[in-house]
């Protein structure tokens, strides 16, 4: 074997190794053999996310320099609410990926999360400044200000500069607010919250490790109460258990799921009322995916 050839195959292998560390093909093979066995009655009690396809992908017009980031879903609108990083913003999208308001906020830093929560309030991550602070709007907000925040509190530092906390859901069944951290360590915490503000010290609730590299997004399923947890690495939504134990997943690489287009940096995640799920990637991207009819 010439010199060139023995180069060409240790770059593939270390291609392949990349690949199954970042994707974790290891651990999704295994999950690939559990969700064969799951039965349709099963399938249709739980956020069964292999059952959905792709049926919306755009870019979102005026927003090319943005870079959206958390995504979360109001019922009260019937609206989406996305976070920028790049200039501390809401903004308020349609189902259809249209904009509606955009609301800045003034004193953040780095948005990387948002949870709509109860009577007008909603919660946002500043990974840059390590804090997460509670706002209340109302239908004519259009501007915010960290100085007039109902509540704001202090995360502290778990990771580098620029790998705190990035996911954000209201568990509203269970009465607080989920954090994860991007990764180093990729771990699940949870703060006492009532849907006005949050009450209680930051809570470990353990690892994330074995399925995906890093977090992007969080999200609950309000039927089964699952947690949805959005990967940017590892190009996948996972769902997990009560217990976190890992249960399906959906692939964001073009050919999976109806997509025909990448997703080049998943950011945010949401599900609507009507279990229809969405995601924002960077800069500007917007998908929606919507669940087959489920077997009877």
């Amino acid at each position: 074997m010439s010199r060139f050839s023995r180069l060409l195959v240790l770059a593939v292998v270390v291609l392949l190794s990349l690949a199954v560390y970042l994707l974790r093909w290891d651990a999704r093979a295994l999950l690939w053999l559990q969700q064969a066995q799951t039965t349709p009655a099963e399938q249709a009690a739980q956020a069964w996310l292999p059952g959905y396809r792709a049926v919306l992908a755009l870019e979102v017009p005026g927003f090319e320099q943005e870079e959206f980031s958390g995504l979360s879903y109001n019922p009260a609108s019937d609206t989406l609410f996305a976070v920028s990083g790049k200039r501390p913003q809401l903004v308020e999208l349609s189902l259809t990926g249209q904009v509606l308001r955009s609301i800045a906020i003034k004193g953040a830093n780095n948005l990387e999360g948002v949870a709509l929560l109860e009577d007008g309030h909603v919660a946002v991550l500043d990974e840059r400044q390590r804090s997460l602070m509670i706002f209340r709007m109302d239908a004519d907000t259009r501007e915010l200000n960290r100085s007039q925040a109902v509540q704001r509190i202090a995360l502290g530092s778990l990771g580098g500069s620029n790998k705190g906390f990035e996911g954000l859901a209201w568990d509203k069944r269970n009465q607080r607010l989920l954090l994860a951290n991007e990764k180093n360590p990729l771990r699940l915490f949870s703060l006492a919250c009532d849907g006005r503000q949050v009450s209680g010290p930051l809570q470990a609730l353990g690892d994330l490790h074995g399925h995906i590299t890093d977090v992007a997004g969080l999200a609950i399923e309000p039927r089964s109460g699952q947690l949805l947890l959005l990967s940017q690495e590892s190009r996948l939504i996972l769902s997990l258990d009560g217990q976190f134990a890992a249960q399906n997943y959906l692939v964001l690489l073009p050919g999976f799921n109806g997509l025909t287009r990448r997703v080049p940096q998943a950011e945010g995640l949401a599900l609507d009322g009507a279990g229809n799920l969405y995601v924002v990637s960077e800069r500007n991207l917007f998908f929606a995916f919507r669940r087959e009819a489920r077997v009877p």
